[in-house]
């Protein structure tokens, strides 16, 4: 009798559109092809297939990175949106600071 896993957690589920692939997937997988492939083309004849290669690995993983990589239910750009906020656009001290409701009556009495 053959086996199917049935997943606990049935929100994590992911459509799948074409070749098992979800359509993030597609779109970066097919962005990172029209990108690497035709540098590929550019470069090989002055640097050499080995070096074209290369440079054609590099400019595609960080749209393999961007279609492949989730931590938490999150996907790699909201990760580093993240971590910019945090390290550079928030204040790094937060200090506690509460909207005493009694002081603001006290204040409108005394007025």
């Amino acid at each position: 009798m053959a086996y199917v896993p049935v997943p606990k957690d049935l929100t994590k589920v992911k459509t799948k559109v074409a070749f098992n692939l979800t359509k993030r997937q597609l779109v970066c997988f097919g962005s990172g092809a029209l990108i690497g492939v035709p540098l590929f083309f550019l470069i090989r004849g002055p640097a050499g297939n080995s070096a074209a290669a290369l440079c054609m690995m590099l400019v595609m993983l960080p749209f393999f990175l961007l279609a492949m990589y989730e931590k938490n239910g999150q996907p790699l750009e909201k990760i580093i949106g993240n971590m910019i906020r945090v390290s550079f656009l928030r204040p790094r001290q937060r200090p506690y600071q509460t909207n005493n409701f009694y002081a603001v009556l006290e204040r409108q009495d005394k007025l």
